[in-house]
């Protein structure tokens, strides 16, 4: 006979055998990205987002199953990446708040919070499109409310839900036609369902055995990395490396600490936390703070100069977990020390630096003030980068399609800049999720310009003007980025047929907005032919960035062929050396 519940050991051992076969097959999702481009990222994303949540698991094991899938919920809040890491944030976030008050769950609570998960999730995307993994979450979630009512087998149940999860999937394609058109079934919808395996394997199993041992650390993870950015896409000026303006000595606040305040173990639980009184107190003497409270959990992020005081400022709520404690001025040596050339010119406060911040052309005494305005910004490529180079902007988190900035990424780039109001330019529609939920879950005030590509992340920035209201600014950025017409081209990673279009592997494809209208084997070809598509309706201005694959030979023609078709077009051609895609295209 199966189990009638389960507790949280079991939900543990479910959690992280769905992770694993998630991360085995992490690829595989990929592949499934309907775009046939080198950056499919779903499973990437997924996995980044799962392993995030299992390590927290792992750092909070309990038998509670309210308590354990509060743990996964919170590792995956704040490690979600993409849109489809965000959403199964959400679905775990309902999942684990309709079972926060029980010790064991039963089948019957077990599909209550499955369906708790989807109306969260639901709740959490603007415009939910059905043939997702949206829909996949709640045909299961569905099917399980209605059969827990005749049956109290956990076991049995989680198979009917893994079975029904499997359909809706298979099921994808005719509720989102370009699906069809591919011939694949949704990547997110694919990567729930290995989750689901997982949950059932254990059930089937019962025990994590191999899985347990499992170490979380996707070889395709990569620290973002973050430098500043600027306003005019004619105004480049060149700039050092950043660790070429910061001198080890200019480090103020050298010990990076990390750690969780866990009120329910110990005698603490009846001190009254004051978070704006305890953030203040960590501002006396330290920067970069992120205090975040999730009911008795209390994640810490601090600079200081004297981590004991830290430890002792926060022993009387709770018992402190997971502490890590980095010499910044150390490990700025290090780097100083592979990279010799970086030792001069320092002008900038290292632990905002450190910590994502960087301002331009400020002396440290300055840093702190606090500004009307701060604008974090996404980009990948180091040319695109200096594009972005202003004064106007204070962040850049290196990313794009294959390299999605999580949700604390975001965070942690708020709580490092001192202004008032704060902008996120997500320039990529797969990361403007991440940028929205961290927007809702920071204390400060945050708006987010929902820029799909980098020249609308640039049109936006052409449109602040510091000397107006939030709200002006937001609605003027918002119009600039709509205003722009996006092409890219990229390589083709399969053959497949999509919007009328024979389309080889290896060919190169032009993509105006969301449409494929070009394919063909040369490049200048399909460049023309992009062009052509994003100029019917006229335009001013053309501006070019060449990626780190663009041709020399091409470039000079596809120049000269502009200046031929269009000359009353004003053109800007400029070097962004982005990856996988040899040229980007924005016409205004």
């Amino acid at each position: 006979m199966g189990k009638r519940s389960i507790n949280g050991t079991d939900f543990a051992a479910m959690a992280m055998i769905g992770a694993e076969l998630l991360q085995r097959n992490a690829e595989k999702v990929n592949a499934l990205n309907v775009f046939p481009v080198p950056d499919g990222d779903t499973g990437t994303n997924m996995n980044l987002t799962m392993s995030s949540g299992v390590r927290e698991l792992r750092s909070r094991a309990s038998e509670h199953i309210g308590k354990t899938a509060e743990a996964l919920s919170k590792g995956l809040l704040m490690g979600a990446r993409g849109n489809s890491g965000v959403i199964l944030s959400q679905l775990f976030r309902g999942f684990s708040k309709s079972l926060s008050a029980l010790n064991e769950a039963t089948a019957m609570e077990l599909a209550a919070a499955l369906q708790h998960g989807v109306d969260l999730a639901y709740k959490a995307v603007v415009k939910p499109v059905e043939g997702t993994i949206l829909t996949v979450a709640k045909e299961a979630a569905k099917h399980a409310v209605q059969y827990a009512r005749r049956s109290t087998n956990v076991e049995e149940l989680m198979e009917e839900v893994h079975r029904k999860a499997n359909e809706a999937l298979a099921r994808t394609p005719d509720l989102l036609p370009v699906l069809k058109q591919v011939g694949v079934v949704d990547s997110g919808g694919q990567g729930l369902v290995y989750i689901y395996e997982g949950f059932l394997r254990y059930l089937k199993e019962g025990e994590a055995g191999e899985y347990g041992d499992m170490v979380f650390m996707p070889s395709e993870a990569a620290p973002p990395e973050q430098v500043t950015v600027p306003t005019a896409l004619s105004q480049i000026t060149a700039h050092h490396n950043a660790q070429a303006r910061l001198s080890t000595d200019e480090i103020h606040f050298p010990y990076d600490m990390e750690f969780f305040i866990n009120r329910r173990l110990g005698s603490h639980s009846a001190v009254f936390f004051d978070e704006s009184a305890f953030k203040r107190s960590l501002e006396k003497d330290g920067d970069s703070i992120l205090v975040i409270v999730e009911d008795d959990i209390i994640k810490v992020h601090v600079h200081s100069r004297k981590p004991g005081d830290v430890i002792n400022l926060a022993l009387p709520y709770g018992e402190l977990t997971d502490i890590h404690i980095l010499n910044m001025r150390e490990q700025h040596r290090e780097l100083l020390q592979e990279d010799p050339a970086s030792v001069s010119g320092a002008d900038i406060s290292s632990a905002q630096l450190l910590a994502g911040q960087a301002v331009n052309g400020m002396p440290p005494g300055q840093v702190y003030e606090r500004a009307p305005y701060g604008i974090i910004a996404v980009a990948l490529g180091e040319g695109t980068k200096e594009l972005f180079r202003s004064n106007d902007v204070d962040t850049v988190l290196s990313g794009g399609q294959t390299m999605n900035p999580s949700t604390e990424d975001f965070l942690t780039a708020i709580d490092a800049l001192s202004a008032d109001h704060i902008f996120l330019l997500p320039n990529n529609s797969n990361i403007i999720l991440a940028a929205e939920q961290a927007a809702e879950l920071s204390e400060r005030s945050v708006s987010v310009i929902p820029t799909r590509t980098i020249p609308q992340g640039l049109s936006a920035m052409l449109a602040f003007k510091e000397e107006e209201a939030p709200e002006r600014n937001a609605e003027w950025m918002t119009a600039a980025a709509a205003s722009v017409v996006s092409g890219q081209v990229t390589k083709a990673v399969r053959n497949t047929t999509m919007d009328g279009i024979d389309i080889q592997e290896g060919d190169y494809i032009g993509i105006r907005e969301k449409t494929i209208v070009a394919s063909d084997g040369q490049l200048l070809a399909v460049c023309q032919t992009l062009l052509s598509r994003m100029l019917e309706d006229d335009g001013d201005v053309l501006t070019v960035l060449a990626g780190e694959d663009a041709q020399p030979e091409i470039t000079a023609a596809l120049m000269e062929w502009v200046e031929a078709e269009y000359p009353d077009l004003d053109l800007d051609m400029q070097h962004g050396g982005q990856p996988m895609y040899p040229y980007l295209f924005a016409v205004e």
